[in-house]
């Protein structure tokens, strides 16, 4: 019996994360080297661990490094941060908004969705909360496939941009170990298409590519 289960979970998280890679093949790039990345209006910068401090983490900064790079280089022209706000204590997309403005990004160039708790519920508020359909997602290397492949299938028009200034180390493979389990809820969020924290549709976006 217990072989059985291990065996059928085995086969799920085997299943689901060749389908993440096979959905997001061809989207990805790593961000050593932006040539070849195609331009985006938009890029979605998935959240991590905040110090309280307000300090972003490690991997948290190395995406917003990512994100600024790509601003700067002309191919996304809004970034769109996107994080846990669950607890007054706890802000990740005003860490987030903080960092890229101290770091030279225009403030009106820089959108907060505060109800970003996992890369599905981030994915599709960018879509149907901010009205994006073209966007670039920055995250690390290890996790980028899970989420351009989460924005494909939800019918966003998604490439990806990897960090890889973290990569190694402990953390780096505890990461990379999880992301691989967290494929099987990946396949159920995009195939019940599982509604996020939903509410009033936002023009921030809007008017930020206007301006």
């Amino acid at each position: 019996m217990l072989v059985g289960l291990g065996l059928a979970a085995g086969a799920a998280v085997l299943g689901s994360a060749g389908w993440v890679r096979a959905t997001a093949a061809g989207h990805t790039y790593a961000g050593d080297d932006l040539e070849g990345v195609p331009p985006t209006p938009v890029a979605l910068v998935l959240g991590a661990q905040v110090y309280p401090s307000g300090r972003p983490s490690a991997f948290l900064a190395g995406r917003l490094d990512l994100a600024k790079r790509l601003y700067d280089a002309s191919l996304v022209r809004v970034i769109l941060v996107s994080g846990d706000n669950m607890a007054r204590e706890y802000n990740e997309p005003d860490a987030m908004r903080r960092y890229l403005v101290d770091a030279g990004v225009p403030a009106d160039k820089v959108v907060a969705d505060y109800a970003g708790f996992d890369t599905y519920d981030s994915c599709s508020r960018a879509q149907r909360i901010f009205g994006v359909e073209r966007l670039t997602v920055v995250t690390q290397g290890y996790h980028l496939p899970r989420a351009v492949a989460t924005c494909r299938a939800l019918g966003l028009d998604a490439v990806g941009v990897g960090d890889e200034t973290v990569r190694g180390g402990e953390a780096w493979r505890r990461g990379a170990l999880r992301d691989q389990v967290a494929c099987v809820k990946t396949v159920f969020d995009v195939v019940t298409r599982r509604n996020p924290v939903l509410g009033a549709r936002e023009t921030s976006v809007d008017r930020a590519l206007r301006d």
